[in-house]
């Protein structure tokens, strides 16, 4: 069989798969999506990647893997200037992603049913690629990333989530199961599914794959949905640092950082050892990165973004440049003005009494400098440059130079 019969063959599987279970399974609204995810807002997505805000919201963005579009519909309804392209392999999964923004209001997006691997298909470049949960489904990964990194316009950013090895071990390990007791039944997915949970009913409670599963996976896996996604999809590749970077570095573009960079701190997990945190220092940051995921093999996937040069950036360091700078709030923060909200990483914030009166003067406006003059001149507190430099670490205010 030619590599291009493989690929077909197993692109039809894939396809297979989510026509028969369309994912994810979420219901379907007939008002914009609770919540957000910070990722998928362009504003909050390219500050986090630069620094500052960006210079327009008038952008095109590709979701290359919609599936039955949750995803799109986000996309749509927060970026509210943006024109949204979605592609798909699964013609039926593409349908209950239509019937989804067409029920909430997500009407500035155009469907496409085709293969990432066709994306060239297309015209046009986009600002934004969101692709979650489909490169290490595609029997060539690698050609999967170059053809998306084709459609990203210079200055663009890409979102890019695909599985770990290390902590989705014991799901290899239930999946070969499954595929060994199908047997030639394997592709009939309904039975792999009914096979999985009859296993999983008859193994012993203390089993680690059934304290695995009870411990991460059971509640949103009560889904014939979610349990076919994990244990009886056809194909999977799932990463480790070492071959995330060789699929990165195949990609052609600049690697911007992981959008969980907390979990991804040494000191956290060596803070007790000072000495050897001096010995990291010798080491690259891909080597450091490898060692976090060794001490803490808890990484079931990563989620990251890649960029096409020139990407400006800025740090602020220099007081002057943060003091003429306009903030903004961050439209993803959530539980403002309250003086307890969550960050961009989802973190419990405390706000002072001086930071709440800051944030509540950041208009899109005034300058920090300004901000500053105006809240020390009606109030008895003053704010420091290193408190504002924090909301800016934090991703709760967005800085225009």
């Amino acid at each position: 069989m030619s590599d291009s019969q493989k690929t077909a063959q197993v692109s039809a599987a894939v396809a297979k798969l989510y026509d028969t279970y369309p994912f994810p399974p979420e219901p379907i609204l007939d008002e914009p999506p609770p919540g957000y995810n910070w990722r998928w807002n362009w504003l909050a997505a390219y500050n986090f990647c630069t620094g500052r805000k960006p210079g327009k919201q008038d952008i095109r963005i590709l979701d290359a893997g919609c599936g039955s579009g949750v995803s799109t519909e986000y996309l749509v309804h927060l970026n509210p200037y943006a024109q949204v392209v979605a592609i798909d392999i699964s013609a039926g999964t593409l349908e209950v992603a239509k019937k989804r923004c067409q029920s909430s209001g997500a009407n500035r997006v155009e469907f496409h049913h085709l293969s990432l691997y066709d994306i060239e298909q297309i015209p046009g470049q986009f600002d934004l690629i969101n692709s979650v949960g489909v490169l290490h489904h595609l029997p060539d990964p690698i050609r999967g990333i170059q053809a998306l990194a084709k459609k990203l316009a210079p200055g663009g950013i890409m979102h890019i989530f695909v599985y770990g090895e290390l902590g989705r071990w014991e799901i290899q390990l239930m999946q070969q199961a499954i595929a060994l007791l199908q047997g030639d039944k394997r592709g009939d997915y309904r039975d792999g599914v009914q096979i999985g949970r009859k296993i999983f009913a008859s193994l012993p409670q203390n089993n680690r794959l059934v304290k695995r599963e009870q411990e991460r996976w059971s509640l949103e896996n009560q889904r014939d949905e979610c349990f076919a996604d994990m244990y009886v999809h056809p194909q999977e590749f799932d990463y480790n640092i070492d071959t995330l970077f060789e699929l990165i570095d195949a990609s052609g573009l600049d690697f911007v950082g992981f959008s969980n960079p907390s979990f991804w701190q040494l000191e956290t997990l060596l803070e007790k050892a000072p000495e050897l945190i001096e010995r990291t220092q010798e080491l690259t940051q891909r080597q450091r990165y490898r060692l976090v995921e060794l001490l803490n093999p808890d990484v079931a996937h990563y989620e990251f973004f890649l960029s096409r040069p020139p990407l400006p950036k800025m740090d602020w360091l220099a007081d002057n440049s943060l003091l003429i700078a306009v903030p903004e709030l961050n439209p993803c923060i959530d539980g403002f003005p309250s003086k307890c909200l969550f960050n961009y990483d989802y973190q419990i914030i405390n706000l002072s009494t001086t930071e709440i009166e800051f944030l509540q003067e950041c208009d899109g406006v005034l300058t920090v400098s300004q901000i500053i003059e105006k809240i020390t001149t009606t109030g008895n507190t003053t704010l420091t440059i290193s408190e504002i430099r924090n909301l800016v670490k934090q991703q709760i205010i967005m800085l225009t130079p």
